[in-house]
């Protein structure tokens, strides 16, 4: 006589679904597209179902790929669709938890998994994490970083395309010798000029790539009329918040931070303290979707926005879009439209064979299952990472500063 099944034990159609998608396989590629590398990473599962993530640690993509190697087999007979549970496994599988290349690896496992778990239910990715709470995405975009003598016309042309949210960098023309003082002037009165050129209706902001110190940052804080800008970004380095508190007391211009944090530990004093006014979470860095969804509610909490950093390929804009679309204090999604040869967005069309699309200045929520990337994997060994690594500026005494 058969024994009838327990409740729990009973197939749905839920169960159904997601029964033996257990992982086999984690393949990372490092490929060149555009003018720099892009580590994508394969889950497989034994069902034959798998999914793609991204790893965000530009320059460090050999490292990441090592990490990877040690956790494929820690992975391996594991269910797909067990996605905290495994995020939990490859955080603590080592007394060293956390750390950039470590959160790196688990950034494109995590996004995988949620691609594989959105497929398995044919429902989108943004599903999974509450359901859609907005029909489009909106983007902010930059000038190119190399072309300040052109940037006031650059910031027209975004304007006239009907961007309202546009940043500005400074002077990035040498990629060699960098001087902060001298910089300073220069790029306040481009800021300047660029409001005077757009008015008021455009959310300005520049990127400073944490290249000043705290009296630095002042200094060009002070040369700005109140209202000038609605966001700085990284003006300095984050490893120290009282640095940031610091700098606070200097200025009422919104600070952007944490497009380098590894985890929501990292983005805690910044949240808990008041510090700044937006997240710049980057979800192939921080830990995935997982934690990035986290880290937007622990924001909403203080009343912080998100903006994310998107600097990668599809994949990490296809994830930010779905978490773009599922967190209530959203603010714009990073997107670059004036750099395609730097990051590759002509390129990408040839190896991407679904990829996420602007309307105008915004990605419409998206319909289709997954995080809707497919790849043509037949061109992945054509396209091989190269040896590649950010500029290492230096002062004209020599010293090192930051990129």
């Amino acid at each position: 006589m058969n024994t009838p099944l327990r409740p729990s034990e009973q197939a749905t159609p839920a169960t159904r679904r997601t029964a033996g998608h257990r992982i086999s396989a984690i393949r990372p590629f490092i490929v060149w597209v555009g003018a720099r590398n892009q580590l994508i990473v394969k889950v497989e599962t034994e069902s034959g179902l798998y999914g793609w993530g991204e790893s965000g640690l530009s320059g460090r993509e050999k490292a990441v790929v090592g990490a990877l190697s040690h956790f494929e087999p820690l992975l391996q007979g594991q269910d797909a669709m067990q996605i905290g549970a495994i995020w939990q496994r490859v955080y603590r599988s080592q007394y060293f938890e956390g750390g950039r290349v470590l959160q790196a690896a688990l950034s494109a496992i995590d996004i995988a998994l949620h691609d594989i778990k959105a497929k398995a239910f044919q429902v989108p990715v943004y599903e999974l994490l509450g359901g859609a709470q907005r029909r489009e995405v909106p983007t902010f975009v930059s000038v190119a970083a190399g072309a300040f003598d052109q940037a006031r016309e650059q910031a027209r042309e975004l304007y006239d395309r009907g961007w309202r949210c546009i940043r500005l960098f400074p002077d990035m023309r040498d990629c060699e010798v960098f001087e902060p003082r001298e910089e300073i002037g220069k790029a306040a009165r481009l800021c300047r000029e660029v409001r005077a050129d757009l008015g008021e209706d455009v959310m300005l902001g520049i990127d400073w790539h944490h290249r000043l110190s705290v009296a630095e940052a002042a200094s060009f804080c002070q040369r700005l009329p109140k209202g000038t800008l609605d966001f700085i970004e990284e003006p300095i380095r984050d490893e120290t918040p009282e640095a940031y508190e610091s700098l606070r007391g200097l200025t009422d211009i919104p600070f952007a931070i944490g497009e380098e944090f590894a985890s929501k530990w990292q983005f805690l004093p910044y949240i808990e303290r008041g510090i700044h006014q937006f997240n710049r979470v980057d979800v192939c860095n921080v830990g995935g979707l997982t934690e990035a969804m986290k880290v937007a509610a622990m924001s909403e909490a203080h009343y912080v926005d998100v903006m994310p950093h998107n600097p990668l390929g599809p994949i990490c804009t296809a994830a930010s879009i779905h978490f773009g679309v599922a967190v209530p204090n959203f603010a714009a999604l990073e997107v670059n439209v004036m750099s395609d040869a730097l990051y590759g967005a002509a390129a990408d069309d040839a190896l991407f064979l679904t990829r996420p699309r602007l309307a105008g200045t915004v990605f419409k929520q998206p319909e289709g299952v997954g995080l809707g990337i497919e790849i043509d994997e037949s061109l992945l060994a054509s396209v091989p990472g190269r040896d590649w690594g950010p500029p290492m500026l230096v002062r004209r005494d020599g010293s090192v500063t930051n990129w």
